[in-house]
């Protein structure tokens, strides 16, 4: 029987780096969780043990700290193309260099109706996300964002769906619909300013979601995911995760006391998870 080797790979996963950027009036905070994949010609370190070809993890690891203090000023995006450029370049035996990274946001903190120049406070569970994938030729980029919590208490329904033995599920024209969603698009051609894309686009999921009558999770996912697309043409699609974080009315009848759907148990799990990808023709 021959075996042979199939498709491969390593690198450094979660790499935590923050980085103070200092203007004259200002420090700017950024906190990133940064992941390094590499492929290339590898085989004879899984068949023979023979290392010559592998950049140790920890020197990849090191390699995005020692980059990050004079190329990571701008976007993620730009900081990745610039790491994923540096292994592919510097290393003949790799391939295809992939880096994935996740910005954990922050706000400098409103004071008197002034941004303090060196306080900030957290953005939540949202993050600003790309993954990069080089190769000698070409370079792609997929951005996104991550654990995006969002609500809305009314222009939410769910109604004539399947009833069958075991349905107890009551139709309401008048919900919440809440969810922590994750989004990602690919850019085809690439911006020339990745912050100001991802910005732009942030603000037309939110402005969807915000005004879309909605008549079910699916149907408000392609609205936003439809509208990303109109709206910038160098997004090739869009793919959206949006699982349902529940709030159940609460039985307050039980107690003679009216239901006037304003008081709700929030429930995490288990949870609806509704997926899927807007692409153009």
């Amino acid at each position: 029987m021959k075996i042979r080797l199939g498709e491969n790979s390593y690198g450094k996963n979660a790499i935590q780096l923050s980085k103070i950027i200092r203007h004259p009036a200002y420090h700017e905070f950024r906190q990133i969780t940064v992941s390094v994949s590499l492929k290339g010609d590898f085989e004879e370190a899984h068949t023979n043990g023979d290392n010559s070809k592998i950049l140790p993890t920890d020197t990849q690891k090191n390699t995005v700290y020692a980059l990050a203090k004079d190329h990571f000023k701008s976007s993620v995006e730009d900081f990745a193309i610039y790491l994923a450029n540096h292994f592919v370049s510097t290393q003949p035996q790799v391939g295809t260099a992939t880096v994935a990274i996740a910005e954990h946001l922050y706000q400098r903190i409103m004071l008197d109706g002034n941004e303090h120049p060196h306080t900030y406070i957290g953005g939540g569970s949202e993050k600003h996300t790309t993954v990069v994938t080089k190769d000698a030729t070409s370079v792609s980029v997929t951005s996104g964002i991550a654990d995006l919590l969002i609500l809305k208490t009314t222009d939410s329904a769910f109604e004539k769906y399947i009833k069958d033995t075991y349905t107890t599920l009551k139709e309401t024209s008048d919900r919440i619909l809440a969810t922590k969603c994750t989004i990602t698009w690919e850019y085809d051609p690439l911006p020339a300013d990745y912050t100001e894309q991802y910005n732009s686009i942030r603000e037309v999921l939110l402005r969807t979601f915000a005004g879309h009558k909605s008549l079910s999770v699916q149907q408000t996912l392609y609205a936003m995911g439809a509208a990303v697309l109109e709206s910038h043409a160098n997004v090739k699609d869009v793919y959206l995760e949006m699982p349902n974080k529940h709030h159940i009315p609460f039985n307050l009848e039980q107690f003679n006391i009216r239901h006037e759907n304003e008081i709700f148990m929030a429930t995490d799990e288990p949870y609806g998870l509704i997926s899927g990808r807007v692409t153009r023709e």
